[in-house]
């Protein structure tokens, strides 16, 4: 009798072990960085005359979405050489040792460590950005996402507009500041597309 119970239990904790693992990966979701329509901008006041905008061209990542639980996670890579500033000369400078320092520093990254929420609505990402070697913590408001199926792609996809604000002297990007201004704006316009 003890015997076909310890069986019952080994199977019955087998089967429950099972389920839960399924479980927890049922309602999360892998979106890959849709590299074409994924592309982070940086603003920043340019001796007061003007703000100046220039962005980087290639960007990859991932995101684990789960809309039923209310989870995201991010995952984000920018390759710091591929910066437009809309001028050759000054994309070259600003990969430089006073700047990116792209030679030691390639790519930029943002992990996240919380997505928040306001009801159903995603509202902020919190998480870290390292960026020539140094990493801060950051929180990226969100002002829009969407998540549903894409009209050409025939697979769910998920797309996202988020900003924060950094002082380019906590990254060891100072140079000229305060002429130039230290706080610099980042937005990232992003699309994901189900893997």
């Amino acid at each position: 009798m003890n015997l076909v119970m310890n069986r019952t239990l080994r199977y019955a904790l087998v089967v429950s072990g099972l389920m839960s693992a399924a479980c927890a990966f049922a309602g999360s979701d892998v979106y890959v960085v849709d590299a074409g329509h994924t592309f982070p901008r940086f603003s920043y006041s340019h001796f007061g005359y003007s703000t100046q905008l220039s962005r980087f061209n290639s960007t990859s990542g991932k995101i684990v979405w789960d809309k039923a639980a209310k989870t995201a996670s991010v995952d984000i890579v920018i390759d710091a050489k591929s910066v437009d500033t809309g001028s050759t000369l000054f994309n070259e400078h600003i990969q430089g040792e006073d700047f990116f320092d792209t030679a030691k520093f390639p790519t930029a990254t943002f992990k996240s460590t919380k997505a928040v929420f306001d009801a159903d609505k995603l509202v902020a990402v919190e998480g870290n950005l390292t960026l020539k070697g140094v990493t801060k913590p950051v929180t990226l408001t969100v002002t829009s996402f969407q998540n549903m199926a894409h009209p050409m792609l025939k697979k769910d996809a998920i797309g996202a507009n988020a900003y924060t604000v950094v002082k380019r002297t906590d990254f060891n990007c100072g140079k000229y500041a305060p002429y130039v201004g230290d706080e610099v704006r980042i937005d990232i316009a992003l699309e994901a597309v189900h893997e």
